[in-house]
């Protein structure tokens, strides 16, 4: 039987555009893992790993215009998001090169001998070790900076993991294009091919995940792809870790007070966040509790007029725009649910936004109403009123996880005044990053960020945006009573590498 071909559609058309390659057969996958499997050696010097890290910034800047161009094309999200968010796949290369240079991540800590302790300490020296292959599931609503040189292929590059990447279908052209680029960038410091694979098609998917010389996966995408992934690690003969981010609501509470007091450009925030990228950012505010009275009828007054004032959009893909136009309808109809803007089918090929509102009690208990607590991908919002706090609370008590949270207060109450300090402390167990009087569209990369969350948001306690990312890929291991001659560098008493480290309970820089 002949391989499927893989082909690149335009979701403004639904047409098909080229075929840019076919669907991997299981001994194609087996091939792509068995050579990033034998690169390992290769990604052993962290000189070599920061100085390819940093190859493959330049390269993907210097390739910028046909890259933004191609991913256009597939995702239609536009050249100038395309472009800043090449720009921050590329400062997050060169981030974690930094990382690599600078050698905290190692966890260098050595503890000599000390027979006054009680029990006695033998002399111990640790430090963590990447684990191997790593195997990455693309995203489709992050062409660049969740795909084939995104975070998860960054980090894992950083901790010394060779990558196979599973291509997202909705851009796998741009997915052919990148890996050409990052494979360009190790070829200029001798790196083999294999350092980075790239496989296409559903089952390549599968036998990605059962390879068994595959060690780590990382996984952004929906709740029913992630979970069956993260089965199907878990059901390995040798379990794997599997990093997965599958979805999240990403909650608001809005005070009486902060409706009160700025109700107006709390609905124009709102309604900035939530159509951001025709909705499709993983972070986008999809429930959001708002107070019943005059002030909470301000914010939906502003958010009515701005939402009503945004264009139609074209969904990453006819899929999506199908299950979105269905999942808004299914939503709008349920008892007591009100569309003041009502989201749906904008046209042929696109999609208007829209919110709906609903009383808070209606999600207080479990009902029918809890399909206004699942993820609706796409440019919509649930604006749930509340008659008193009791209201909020029992709301809150019956989300799942998320990744992030948000509190609007007003001036008194950010300023110790009031509930916001409880608040803030309500929402800390629902999600991985909390906002006071901000929006969660946007991830920051940097050093403090952390993306993620409670189950479903993701599957683990790790982040996949930001400095310790690279975590997922390694292993601490502890060397006892080994003689300094046969230490690695990185344990040696005398530090031949300046590493960061903690020696005999003392850190060091």
């Amino acid at each position: 039987m002949a391989a499927a071909p893989v082909w690149s559609v335009d979701p403004r058309t639904g047409k098909q555009r080229e075929q840019v390659a076919v669907e991997a057969t299981a001994q194609e996958v087996d091939a792509a893992v068995r050579a990033a499997h034998d690169a390992r050696g290769a990604l052993t010097d962290r000189t070599v790993r920061a100085a390819f890290l940093r190859t493959a910034a330049d390269e993907l800047e210097a390739a910028r215009h046909q890259l933004v161009e191609a991913a256009d094309a597939e995702t239609a999200l536009g050249p100038v998001r395309l472009t800043g968010e090449l720009a921050r796949t590329c400062y997050q290369l060169r981030a974690f090169a930094g990382i690599v240079d600078e050698g905290a991540f190692l966890d260098v800590v050595v503890n000599h001998p000390d027979d006054t302790a009680t029990p006695p300490i033998p002399d111990l020296r640790r430090y963590k070790l990447p684990l191997g292959v790593v195997a990455v599931y693309s995203a489709s609503n992050f062409p660049f900076a969740f795909s084939v040189a995104g975070g998860d292929t960054a980090s894992a590059l950083a901790a010394g993991c060779p990558v196979v990447v599973k291509a997202h279908p909705d851009h796998p052209g741009l997915s052919e294009l990148v890996a050409k680029v990052l494979r360009r960038a190790a070829a200029r410091h001798d790196l083999p091919e294999g350092v980075l694979g790239l496989v296409h098609g559903f089952e390549a998917g599968i036998e990605l995940i059962k390879h068994p010389q595959v060690a780590a996966a990382g996984f952004t995408g929906s709740i029913r792809g992630g979970r069956a992934l993260f089965d199907a690690a878990a059901a390995r003969p040798v379990p794997i870790p599997f990093h997965g981010e599958l979805g999240s609501l990403n909650p608001v509470v809005v005070t009486e007070a902060a409706a009160a007091e700025r109700g107006e450009a709390i609905g124009a925030g709102l309604a900035g966040s939530m159509t951001l990228g025709v909705g499709q950012f993983c972070v986008k505010p999809g429930l959001v509790l708002a107070p019943a009275g005059a002030a909470g009828d301000t914010l939906v007054k502003s958010l009515t007029d701005a939402v009503s004032n945004t264009d139609a959009g074209v969904l990453l893909d006819h899929r999506m725009r199908d299950n979105f136009v269905a999942g808004v309808a299914e939503r709008a109809g349920l008892p007591d649910v009100e569309s003041p803007v009502t989201p749906g089918a904008g046209g042929e090929h696109t999609v208007s936004a829209g919110f709906l509102t609903v009383p808070a009690s209606r999600l207080a208990q479990a009902g029918e109403h809890d399909l206004l607590l699942e993820e609706c991908f796409g440019p919509v919002t649930v604006v749930a009123r509340y008659a008193d706090e009791a209201e909020v609370r029992d709301v809150l008590s019956r989300l799942p996880g998320n990744l992030t949270a948000t509190v609007q207060l007003s001036d008194g109450e950010a300023a110790g005044e009031g509930r916001g300090a409880e608040l803030v402390r309500d929402l800390t167990p629902l999600a991985g990053r909390v906002l006071v009087n901000g929006w969660p569209t946007g991830v920051a990369v940097a050093a403090a960020q952390h993306h993620g969350g409670p189950y479903p948001a993701t599957t683990s306690t790790s982040t996949s945006v930001g400095g310790t990312a690279i975590e997922r890929w390694m292993r601490p291991v502890a060397y006892q009573a080994v003689p300094e001659a046969l230490l690695p560098a990185e344990l040696q008493d005398d530090n031949p590498l300046g590493l960061p480290r903690r020696f005999n309970g003392r850190l060091e820089r």
